[in-house]
């Protein structure tokens, strides 16, 4: 991987405008532990170059929204998608668009909006979301929620995944619970324990605040919370946060377990297997054979395994294809240029090759282009003359063809 897709360390600008104390203390203190109420005197300014008000009619009215990128919820359930959506009329006659009108009248009725996804569809958050990706290490979602006054789109829940709340409009009470299932994978969602989560809401909350503009709060994942607005419509961003766990960690050892032919080997017949006593030599023999098998895999296997999960998690900064063939179009050896943001890649060798392994796709180029390559994913900006190790018009040609496969963008 480059040095482009480490985590920000010290302190990435997007990290800080979700917090106001040193990153070193939210990661040892707050990351995946407990929550962070951060007020907006403390972070110094709000988030209206993120989101707005606005920017909910724009998407809704303007956009032409389908599902899943929005929903709508109301007393604890989610509505189904003929209440908020129809077809785009003549051109567009997809039939779960979103319907101005309908929306309009739902959420006067008391439901919750919900748009998904906008770290993918509204610019700001594109570009905060890969930022923010990228300083955590950990791949980032977006969404919005707008909840008219006095209501509350869903009822306790705790998330499989960490969130910042960024309150955008209005304000929310919210109150915060400690877990029940510490840590929750993605196959352990609060539906599972209902009524445990239902019996910890009762108790008294950890956290019990409003959240009014250019507030921000942190909940790890499995934390219980609720929120209802307040006097008026409340708008905010929850920041989703799928982190790589130890158990992801766990199942890449285990599927390059299978390569060793000791813990293929099947087990005995004409025997009952469910039978503790008949299997206890089985498992003996077995975690004898995997522990041997662990301790032989290497780290570099395992970080491959992670890394190209999340290629395929994450989302690099975004590219405009007519601005790319038009740079690559009139390149010159003096163009500045720079590595993709946020972008994963990976350099392997290959017979009088190399090849550049991206997110669905390879990019082979000459074996003499490696010094250039290097350059080119240490992350620093140049131009092709200062690509080493190539005449003038290798450089040319590499650069114009790291353009046109989104691995450089004009500075």
């Amino acid at each position: 991987m480059t040095t482009a897709d480490q985590p920000g360390g010290a302190g990435g600008a997007a990290l800080a405008r979700c917090i106001a104390c040193a990153t070193d203390d939210f990661a040892a203190q707050h990351w995946g532990r407990a929550p962070l109420l951060t007020r907006a005197a403390e972070l110094g300014s709000g988030f209206d170059d993120l989101f707005s008000a606005a920017a909910v009619d724009e998407l809704v009215s303007q956009r032409g929204l389908r599902t899943p990128f929005l929903r709508m919820a109301k007393d604890g359930g989610v509505l189904p998608a003929a209440t908020f959506t129809r077809s785009g009329g003549a051109g567009a006659s997809i039939g779960d668009q979103s319907a101005d009108d309908k929306v309009l009248a739902a959420i006067g009725d008391g439901a919750t909006l919900v748009l998904q996804g906008l770290h993918r569809n509204w610019p700001p958050l594109v570009g905060f979301g890969s930022r923010l990706a990228a300083e955590l290490g950990h791949p980032v979602q977006i969404n919005a929620y707008i909840t008219p006054a006095q209501n509350q789109g869903f009822a306790p829940h705790y998330d499989v995944h960490d969130v910042f709340v960024l309150q955008i409009a209005g304000r929310k009470r919210w109150r915060i619970h400690e877990p029940v299932v510490d840590a929750p994978l993605d196959n352990q969602p609060w539906e599972s324990v209902r009524e445990q989560v239902a019996a910890r809401a009762q108790q008294p909350p950890l956290i019990d605040t409003v959240l009014e503009p250019g507030d921000a709060l942190y909940l790890p994942r499995g934390t219980i919370h609720a929120a209802v607005a307040q006097g008026e419509t409340s708008v905010h961003l929850t920041v989703g946060i799928h982190p790589v766990s130890r158990y992801q960690l766990v199942r890449h050892l285990l599927e390059l377990a299978q390569d060793d032919a000791a813990l293929r080997t099947s087990l005995p017949m004409g025997v009952d297997l469910a039978d503790p006593a008949v299997l206890a030599a089985e498992l003996t023999d077995t975690l004898a054979a995997l522990h041997a098998r662990l301790d032989a895999i290497p780290a570099v296997d395992v970080a491959r395994r992670v890394g190209d999960n999340l290629v395929q998690r994450t989302r690099p900064e975004p590219v405009a294809p007519l601005a790319q063939l038009a740079a690559a179009g009139a390149l010159t050896a003096d163009t500045p240029l720079r590595l993709r943001a946020g972008l994963r890649a990976r350099l392997e060798p290959d017979v009088d090759a190399l090849r550049i392994v991206l997110v669905d796709k390879t990019v082979t180029v000459p074996g003499s282009a490696g010094d250039a390559l290097k350059a080119v994913l240490s992350g620093r900006p140049l131009t092709p003359a200062e690509l080493p190790g190539l005449d003038a018009d290798g450089q040319l040609d590499l650069a114009r063809r790291l353009l046109r496969d989104g691995v450089l963008v004009p500075e």
